[in-house]
């Protein structure tokens, strides 16, 4: 039923699925934190997820090209960084700030869009329904995220370290969707999934001295978080990424994965019964609403479309 789909569409759909799983792993990957520094976890996921990917896609090693190693390197340190900046602005300040600041990805790709050198061949300038949708999901994701008793201006004005340290988190994540955009249509998506996922890994082993001391206690807990976030939400998800942006505009792929803390919010709910309230749940009408702006309010000139169909068409 999927193969009847055109490719964009399934893009949406496939990578849908992605951000639902990566939000439901939420209470998964927070639990298992008691048993291993957030580092030490990031780089045992990553290097799990290259080796289970070197092994399904053992064939493509032959068929790499310096492309594909070079483009797999732009992606996997975008990618790294994101983590790093993340985790490590996340010991210095609040998760709220952390939550919403990272958040700022979904505002930053449609504005670096909006530069032709960064722009990507299949992308297009962002429209006024692409700056509206993101800034309606980004009000979305402040409402989800900070909680309702957190002073407005604890979290604008009180910055320090940790704050600029994730923002270079949301930089660096909304310059892996416009690479994996730049790069995709260009490299067989298994092959990128899995060099990207090799080179962060990397990465992360270089820098995990700078950030932290790396402490870990084997538990179950944590076997089966590393081998699912590793498995499903790293090795599966970021090739499934990988393919889905063959096909779908950086602005879109941003908008999808703003409905990440949407998901975790309804796992939190499921599995540990917290509820939203009336402002969480207004966050998540927002992002919604957000998307739904995006997707079917498009301001396209005949350019535009005849470009959308040309490509809906190869």
């Amino acid at each position: 039923m999927l193969r009847d789909l055109k490719p964009s569409t399934l893009a949406h759909v496939l990578l849908l699925g992605v951000v639902a799983l990566w939000g439901s792993t939420f209470v998964l990957v927070k639990d298992a934190l008691r048993d291993v520094t957030p580092l030490l976890f990031n780089l045992l996921r990553m290097t799990l997820a290259f080796l289970c990917l070197a092994v399904v896609s053992r064939r493509q090693w032959r068929l790499l090209t310096p492309r594909a190693w070079a483009s797999g390197a732009v992606v996997g340190l975008f990618l790294a960084a994101g983590y790093q900046f993340q985790t490590a602005g996340l010991a210095l300040t609040t998760p709220a700030k952390s939550a919403f600041i990272t958040g700022l990805v979904v505002v930053l790709v449609p504005l670096l869009c909006g530069i032709p050198g960064l722009r990507p061949e299949m992308g297009h300038r962002p429209g006024w329904n692409s700056l509206a949708g993101a800034l309606m999901a980004f009000a979305g994701i402040v409402l989800l995220t900070t909680p309702a008793h957190t002073p407005w201006r604890e979290l604008f004005w009180s910055l320090n370290r940790g704050d600029v340290l994730t923002f270079g988190c949301a930089i660096a994540f909304a310059f892996h969707v416009l690479a994996l955009a730049r790069t995709s249509p260009r490299v067989n998506f298994a092959a990128l999934a899995m060099l990207q996922i090799g080179f962060c890994a990397v990465a992360m082993a270089i820098t995990l001295p700078m950030f932290e001391h790396p402490h870990l206690v084997p538990t179950a807990r944590l076997g089966v978080a590393l081998a699912v976030t590793a498995v499903l939400a790293t090795a599966v998800a970021f090739s499934i990424q990988t393919y889905a942006q063959q096909h779908l505009p950086p602005t879109h792929t941003a908008l999808l994965l703003s409905l990440e803390p949407v998901f975790a919010w309804m796992t939190a709910w499921l599995v540990l019964g917290e509820t939203l309230g009336l402002r969480g749940s207004a966050g998540a009408v927002l992002v919604l609403a957000g998307i739904l702006v995006t997707e079917l309010m498009q301001p396209r000139s005949g350019a535009t479309e005849a470009a959308h169909t040309a490509h809906e068409a190869g």
